[in-house]
């Protein structure tokens, strides 16, 4: 195995093996050393005197997280709920609803699998039917991307769960534009912003969406075990936490029945939520402009990196550059073998790059049961971390590998 290029200069802020092209931040993210130096300390706080940082301390430090978070991303702090990732927020809300027999929930191809497992459970629990939009790739417009969503909303839609980004593709789908037109149709909204805050500026009361649930560990680089569930204040009366806790019969009068019931589910670790203003803080002194600045230059890296890997592979780009935020995918043949691999499973070909050649980089794959061999695709993740010289290795190891099968 040849040695890694090195990574960018900013790499000095993160612990990652520097004997690994971590071309990955997409799939669990990574936390500077700083903003785990805080949660260290938070810890610390905690275990000193758990009773008062718990019972007399704790409430404030999470508004004022909440505070720092909804300035993030353009919404009301009292509409805001932390759940421990996208993937809770989304089954808080399906397993909020009451789900009648013919109800209609629509999901699509390419839609991250966990959440497309929740929808199936809560729909086969009361003998709904969940309906699959298929959505192109290569994609060449935001129009060819919204498109077949509206086209398979009927009268009987009850709710539409879409990707703000795609896990497989990396695609910005226009989450606006499905928005205000279910709106205008009386259907309501669930997006699974797993990967947005932090890639895409976000305007969340604009929006004007029903559900939105995002990750903090992904691209605001917060510690594993933050995201956040964002509800229009006429949904949250019929939203209720997963775990239903000691705020199910608070009498408290000065917070929303909404605030007592997901400010508290029980014993947790509260510290990755109470890292956000160490994380935000971070990505916003890391470079001159701040997260502005740090959303921008990952997405020019993206673009940079597929140009390299589609010269190498000989393809055109399968999407235009105003459709990626920090992700981009590259189409590949299907496993030559057949079939899927498991939902958390590698691809061969992922792990050839990794034992080979020192590279992390997930190849995806996604397609419905009777559409042939599942759909792959080689996706990149471009943070501040990373360099051109990195994309540039993978670029020229990808055909040789490719080339062996």
């Amino acid at each position: 195995m040849t040695a890694s290029p090195a990574a960018s200069e900013l790499a000095r802020h993160w612990d990652l093996d520097p004997d690994v092209s971590f071309l990955n931040h997409g799939s669990f993210g990574a936390c500077p050393r700083v903003v785990l130096a805080e949660q260290t300390a938070l810890r610390a706080r905690l275990e000193r005197e758990p009773v008062r940082f718990m019972l007399r301390e704790l409430e404030a430090l999470m508004e004022a997280a909440r505070v720092r978070l909804a300035r993030t991303v353009g919404a009301d702090p009292d509409d805001l709920a932390f759940v421990t990732n996208a993937t809770q927020g989304v089954n808080t809300v399906l397993r909020s609803l009451e789900w009648r027999a013919g109800d209609e929930l629509l999901i699509t191809d390419q839609g991250y699998n966990a959440c497309n497992n929740a929808a199936r459970f809560v729909a086969d629990r009361a003998g709904a039917r969940v309906v699959t939009a298929r959505l192109p790739f290569p994609a060449e417009s935001a129009e060819a991307l919204w498109a077949p969503i509206l086209a398979a909303v009927t009268r009987t839609t009850r709710l539409v769960l879409i990707d703000h980004v795609t896990s497989p593709t990396g695609l910005v789908l226009p989450v606006e534009h499905v928005v205000s037109a279910l709106a205008a149709r009386g259907v309501d909204v669930l997006v699974d912003g797993a990967h947005a805050p932090g890639m895409l500026p976000l305007d969340l009361s604009a929006l004007g969406v029903a559900y939105y649930t995002a990750n903090c560990h992904k691209w605001l680089c917060a510690p594993k075990g933050v995201g956040f569930l964002h509800v229009a204040r006429d949904r949250q009366a019929g939203i209720r936490p997963l775990s239903i806790s000691h705020g199910a019969n608070s009498p408290r009068e000065d917070r929303s029945r909404f605030r007592l019931e997901f400010d508290w589910t029980g014993t947790d670790d509260p510290t990755p939520a109470l890292c956000l203003p160490a994380a935000l803080d971070f990505l916003e002194g890391v470079v001159p402009g701040g997260l502005a600045e740090v959303m921008a230059r990952n997405h020019a890296l993206a673009c940079r990196a597929r140009q390299l890997l589609c010269a190498a592979l000989d393809v055109p780009p399968p999407a235009p550059e105003a459709l990626l935020g920090s992700l981009a995918a590259v189409p590949l043949p299907p496993r030559a073998e057949g079939g899927a691999v498991s939902p958390l499973g590698r691809d061969p070909l992922q792990e050839a790059l990794f034992t080979r050649h020192g590279i992390e980089v997930p190849v995806t794959s996604w397609g419905l049961p009777g559409d042939g061999p599942p759909r792959r695709a080689l996706r990149i993740s471009a943070q501040l971390y990373n360099a051109p010289e990195q994309y540039a290795r993978l670029a020229e190891v990808l055909a040789a590998e490719l080339g062996r099968g």
